[in-house]
């Protein structure tokens, strides 16, 4: 069972480096975005019904979030792998690998980086600001270059544990129902988890159950990044120095450590000012400047990215069949 797990990972990792996510194919995501829509308006019915006005009413009320959406998601997908399975198991292993696929993104992001680092390349800085948009929340139209090189590397070290090494590691512990579910969790933070006025408290259980999800993958992912970090002759022994100083001072208890990673292994500084529709958000500075941030960096960043993936999988290939032989 354990190499029949191991191989679906592997194969799920190369499907996604292979083809990605085609444009013409129906993703998870959308189901997953359309149920949450519609039970935000189940909920906000409820609020209104029974007057809920408090804090804690309010995040209790939220708790339907995850409740509802990754229970029915995790519950599709089980009674989708079981009823292919009840006809053959070699559909099942397919159907499995092909979902975890659509679970982790390590093409797509590299792409989205890639085509800000070309844009840059080609000196048209409009349209790699342009680019950034379509990945950031923060206002790209007056960043000079060595900003687009840090949003760049940010959400693609942001997002190896959000779009890849988190989705693997659930896959690893739970097959594809796991892996969804998970994604589902994560859709949720990216829709409901935000610390405005509308989803301050309503949003709060899916924000912190995406941080409870993503604590130990990130942590996990660490090494990995590490020896990737080795492989693109950047700088390991920093990156671990970085991590232990700055990471903690990140909003996010995950995301600062690949960050600040990130960060350290490439020698430059992350972090600082973003804007978002005008307004000023200061974030906790991540590494030294020891040089000025350059494009070249998210081409580095891009490939830490697959080497990441790479390392990742292997361990978790390698630590199903020796916990299987244990």
């Amino acid at each position: 069972m354990a190499v029949i797990a191991a191989s679906m990972l592997l194969l799920a990792v190369l499907l996604d480096r292979w083809i990605g996510d085609p444009r013409w194919l129906p993703h998870p995501v959308i189901g997953m975005g359309w149920l949450i829509s519609r039970m935000e308006s189940v909920i906000r019915r409820i609020v209104a019904a029974f007057r809920l006005k408090g804090k804690w009413s309010l995040r209790l009320a939220g708790c339907l979030f995850p409740l509802s959406v990754v229970g029915s998601v995790y519950g599709l997908a089980v009674g989708l792998v079981s009823l292919v399975n009840g006809f053959s198991v070699w559909a099942s292993w397919i159907l499995e690998t092909i979902l975890i696929a659509t679970t982790i993104a390590s093409k797509g992001l590299a792409e989205a980086g890639l085509e800000i680092f070309h844009a840059l390349v080609k000196g048209d800085l409009p349209k790699a600001r342009s680019s950034l948009a379509m990945v950031v929340g923060r206002d790209t139209e007056h960043l000079d270059e060595p900003e687009v090189v840090r949003g760049t590397v940010e959400t693609v070290a942001e997002n190896i544990v959000d779009a890849v090494t988190s989705p693997l590691f659930f896959a690893a512990l739970g097959g594809a129902p796991l892996a969804l579910a998970y994604r589902a969790v994560n859709t949720l933070d990216s829709m409901v988890g935000y610390k405005n006025e509308r989803y301050l408290h309503l949003g709060w259980a899916s924000a912190r159950l995406d941080d409870l999800a993503n604590w130990l993958p990130a942590r996990l992912t660490l090494p990995a990044m590490l020896a990737a970090l080795y492989f693109a002759e950047a700088s390991p022994a920093n990156a671990w120095r970085i991590v232990c100083r700055d990471a903690a001072g990140h909003p996010s208890p995950n995301s600062g450590i690949v960050e600040a990673a990130m960060a350290g292994g490439l020698g430059i500084q992350l972090g600082g000012i973003n804007r978002y529709q005008g307004r000023v958000s200061h974030r906790a500075l991540l590494g030294d400047a020891c040089r000025s941030r350059e494009r070249q960096d998210i081409d580095t960043a891009v490939r830490v990215l697959y080497g990441t993936t790479f390392v990742y999988v292997a361990g978790l290939s390698i630590g199903l069949c020796c916990f299987s032989l244990g």
